[in-house]
């Protein structure tokens, strides 16, 4: 068997271990999943699904799925108000296989972020920025607050939003633009991490960095098709007299990247390498402490 076969078979594996429990406990926390109202899906532009490129990705394989991931680690202190980190998948994955193939788990327990990690499950398995209800107006809102109102049960508490940081792959960019455009909660948002995935909505990430103090960190590769948008947004930002860093290698800390909140990191690694490889999640968390 060869190391690919290993690694996809352990993805499946695990994958199929999370989604057939409603909640589970591991080294690094508990995993919950909730069927919500506002997540992106089933929404109306897709009920007859998807084509793209020859391929037909139909509504109720890819378009259905109500779930949302929320991973407590086990260090989770409650208080009052609540930090929520989401990361949104991108293109042809789900939210448990990026839990499995991004090390998504472990880095965000290690980054020891007093804080839960909300991973809403987008066009499932499919070739598909399209980011479905939450790309409307105040959808993000109640959706957040429709996971709040399962923490209150769980833990019979009163709890409120506190700071909200929004992290994508690739395609994610899309449901992460209008989030910040008009989801409703974006005096919360304090930072954005894109990880390879400035394709398009330039003008919506360029607003909200001039107009709000949140942290934007963007990570982009040579080959992935977001090194022409990311730089052309580098120098704007820049000639509008922003302080930015260019970080040029992929070798670097948490503390590296602390200052200043504009970081563009330009990397050498695949596409699907900039999540993981170097424990780049981890250390985007550990810097916006």
């Amino acid at each position: 068997m060869t190391n690919r076969i290993k690694i996809l078979f352990l993805i499946f594996f695990l994958s199929s271990l999370i989604l057939s429990q409603e909640n589970t406990k591991n080294e690094f926390g508990t995993i919950y999943r909730y069927e919500l109202n506002n997540t992106p899906f089933p929404h109306e532009l897709r009920e007859n699904g998807h084509s793209y490129k020859g391929g037909k990705f139909n509504a109720e394989d890819h378009y259905s799925d109500k779930s949302v991931i929320v991973f407590v680690p086990n260090y989770f202190s409650l208080n009052d108000s609540i930090d929520i980190v989401y990361y949104f998948h991108g293109w042809r994955n789900n939210i448990d296989s990026t839990l499995v193939k991004f090390n998504l788990l472990e880095q965000f327990y290690k980054s020891n972020k007093n804080a839960i990690l909300v991973l809403p499950e987008a066009a499932k398995d499919a070739p598909d920025s399209f980011g479905g209800k939450l790309e409307g107006k105040n959808t993000f809102k109640y959706l957040t607050e429709e996971i709040i109102d399962k923490l209150n049960s769980q833990y019979n508490k009163k709890l409120k939003v506190g700071d909200i940081s929004l992290a994508g792959h690739s395609g994610a960019y899309r449901v992460i633009a209008y989030i910040i455009h008009h989801g409703g909660l974006t005096n919360n948002i304090g930072a954005v991490y894109l990880f390879d995935g400035l394709y398009a909505d330039v003008d919506k990430y360029s607003f909200w960095i001039n107009n709000y103090k949140g942290r934007f960190i963007n990570i982009y590769t040579p080959n992935g098709g977001t090194k022409s948008e990311s730089e052309e947004l580098y120098v704007n930002l820049e000639k509008a007299g922003a302080e930015i860093k260019m970080q040029i290698n992929d070798d670097f800390s948490s503390d590296d990247i602390r200052t200043p909140r504009i970081i563009f990191i330009k990397s050498k690694l695949r596409h699907n390498d900039v999540i993981h490889t170097k424990n780049q999640f981890q250390k985007f968390l550990e810097s916006s402490f």
